[in-house]
C-alpha cells in the first residue's frame, strides 16, 4: 500500500490544502488535450489523497497517472490555494519507482550513465572551439547537441560573429531531468562536467538549454561549480545587433526558462532590437501554454506530446498571424518542428539561430549589391 511509503507532514498538508476548485484544468496542457480529469493537477491530487488515506492501493495505473505531467508549472502559478502540484507529483514519482511505470526511465538513466547523453549516441559533432582557456564556456545540452544540430551550428556561428571569446568541452548530460521522473541525478556525470568546466578557467558558463541552466545554477550537485551561470538570452541581451527583420515575429515562453527560471524579459529585449513587428500571443509569459516536451512526457507519451505542441502552435498562429515563431529552448524547438503541419507557413527558430540567419542574409545582400 502507498500509505506504507513516506507522506511527510509537508506533503500531507499540501494534498489536503487543495481546494478541489478545478481551476488548474484551464491551464493544464494534457487536460486540454485529453479532457480526462485524472490528467490534470486537481485529479492527481484527489487520487493521491485516496492513496494517502489507504482507500486506494499504489498500483501501476496510479503511477502512470503521475507520469502524465510535463511539470510545466502552470497549475502551480495559477493555483488559488497556493498548492504546488508539480512538486507533489514529483515526490509521488520518487515514491513509486519500482512499481512498474518506470522501466523507460530506468533504461534512460542507464543510457545516460553509459553514453553521457539521453539518446545513447556514441559520437557528438565536433563544433570546434576547444580552447584550453577562455573567459566564457558554452554548454549545449543533449537535445541541442544531438537533435537540433542545425540550430546549434547557427548559435555557434552567431557567437563567432559577435567575437565572443569562448570555449566548449566534451560535455556530458547534466542528468537533472532524471529527478523529474523519480530517479537521482548522476553524481559522477556532474563531477565530470565540473572538472572539465573548471579546467577552462572560464568565469561564465553560458547554456542554450533552460533545463541545464536551472541544474547548473541551483542543483546541490553543482554547488562547487565556481562560476557565474547565464542562459544565452541573459548573456546576449545587452549586445548591439546590426540586423533587423520586417517580418511579423512572435515568441513562445519555454516553461523551464519562464515559470521555472523567471526569465521573461531578456529574450524580449533581444527580439525588440531586431523585430519592429513583434507581437505577443494571447497566452504568454507566466500564462504561456506548454509545448508538451517536459519532465519525461515526450519520452513516455511521444504522440500526445506532439499533439500538445500542435495545439500550442495553432494557438500562436491564430493569435498572432506571425511569420516567424521564436523560442529559446532546444526541446520546445524540437517539439514544435515535429508538430508543424506542412500547410502551416510559419517558420520556427531558436532566437539565437534566427539572429545568425539574419546576419547571413545581410552578408548575402551586401555581396549581391557589390
Amino acid at each position: 500500500m502507498f500509505t506504507q511509503l513516506q507522506f511527510d507532514e509537508k506533503r500531507r498538508k499540501a494534498i489536503t490544502q487543495c481546494s478541489r476548485c478545478g481551476f488548474c484544468r484551464a491551464v493544464c496542457p494534457i487536460f486540454d488535450l485529453t479532457k480526462r480529469p485524472i490528467t490534470n493537477a486537481h485529479g492527481k491530487i484527489i487520487l493521491l489523497k485516496e492513496v494517502m488515506e489507504g482507500k486506494l492501493p499504489a498500483t501501476e495505473e496510479v503511477a502512470k497517472a503521475m507520469l502524465r505531467c510535463t511539470a510545466c508549472m502552470n497549475c502551480t502559478v495559477n493555483c488559488p490555494s497556493g498548492v504546488d502540484p508539480q512538486e507533489i507529483v514529483k515526490a509521488a514519482r520518487r515514491d513509486m519507482v519500482g512499481i512498474g511505470f518506470d522501466n523507460l526511465f530506468k533504461a534512460m538513466g542507464e543510457v545516460v550513465e553509459k553514453y553521457g547523453n539521453i539518446y545513447g549516441e556514441e559520437k557528438r559533432r565536433d563544433w570546434g572551439h576547444r580552447k584550453e582557456r577562455a573567459p566564457y564556456l558554452l554548454f549545449l545540452g543533449c537535445v541541442g547537441a544531438y537533435r537540433e544540430e542545425e540550430s546549434v551550428k547557427e548559435t555557434v556561428h552567431l557567437l563567432d560573429l559577435l567575437k565572443v571569446d569562448y570555449t566548449m568541452i566534451d560535455e556530458v548530460c547534466c542528468s537533472g531531468v532524471l529527478e523529474d521522473v523519480g530517479y537521482k541525478i548522476k553524481e559522477d556525470l556532474a563531477k565530470r562536467n565540473i572538472q572539465e568546466i573548471q579546467k577552462t578557467g572560464a568565469k561564465t558558463l553560458i547554456t542554450t538549454c533552460p533545463y541545464c541552466y536551472r541544474v547548473f545554477k541551483d542543483h546541490p550537485s553543482y554547488k562547487d561549480l565556481g562560476l557565474e551561470v547565464k542562459h544565452i538570452t541573459q548573456f546576449l541581451k545587452d549586445f548591439d545587433f546590426q540586423v533587423k527583420t520586417d517580418k511579423k515575429v512572435t515568441y513562445h515562453d519555454p516553461c523551464d526558462l519562464g515559470r521555472h527560471a523567471g526569465i521573461y524579459d531578456e529574450p524580449r529585449a533581444i527580439i525588440r532590437k531586431i523585430a519592429p513587428n513583434f507581437v505577443e500571443p494571447r497566452r504568454t509569459r507566466e500564462n504561456a501554454m506548454c509545448c508538451g516536451a517536459g519532465s519525461g512526457f515526450r519520452g513516455a507519451f511521444p504522440k500526445e506530446s506532439v499533439k500538445i505542441a500542435r495545439n500550442r502552435l495553432s494557438q500562436i498562429i491564430e493569435d498572432t498571424g506571425a511569420e516567424i515563431l521564436l523560442t529559446e529552448c532546444p526541446s520546445c524547438l524540437h517539439n514544435f518542428r515535429n508538430a508543424k503541419r506542412q500547410k502551416q507557413k510559419i517558420e520556427i527558430y531558436n532566437l539565437t539561430e534566427f539572429l545568425a540567419k539574419l546576419y547571413g542574409e545581410r552578408t548575402s545582400g551586401e555581396k549581391e549589391a557589390a
